[in-house]
């Protein structure tokens, strides 16, 4: 099993999270896990006190929590992606995320999380469950 730096929390039956999640074929140290998984819901309880319906990049290397526009446009930037590519991504980051659920019918938006929030120290307990439970976009 590998050993993750990073895990990234999406929601498996959003297209474009599912687009954004495929960007992690290129990153060896980064995981993925669905919104949904039970681990996914005790990380976001110890981080914040609720569930928050959003993408996170989980950062234990760095004690960061990427959220919403800021996780995709990190994503985008640990890929490689051109710089243009990562500010598109963040810039246009609701409106896009809006379309897609509309598209796909998906019922809700994201929640209103879109920072680098530093990782408590009752989310980093649990980041090693995270990363266990996570796999490779390769993989999944």
């Amino acid at each position: 099993m590998p050993e993750y730096d990073s895990v990234l929390i999406y929601d498996g039956e959003c297209p474009y999270c599912s687009i954004a999640a495929r960007a992690l074929e290129r990153l060896d140290a980064v995981g993925a896990i669905s919104w949904y998984d039970e681990t996914a819901q005790q990380f976001l309880e110890a981080q914040f006190d609720e569930t928050p319906f959003a993408m996170f990049l989980v950062d234990n290397r760095r004690d960061q929590v990427y959220a919403g526009r800021a996780a995709a446009e990190e994503l985008a930037q640990r890929a490689s992606m051109p710089d243009i590519v990562s500010q598109l991504v963040r810039k246009n980051y609701d409106q896009i995320a809006s379309l897609v659920g509309t598209a796909t019918g998906r019922g809700r938006d994201p929640d209103d999380y879109h920072e680098i929030y530093p990782l408590k120290k009752t989310a980093a307990s649990v980041f090693s469950s995270l990363a266990a439970s996570s796999t490779t976009q390769a993989s999944a």
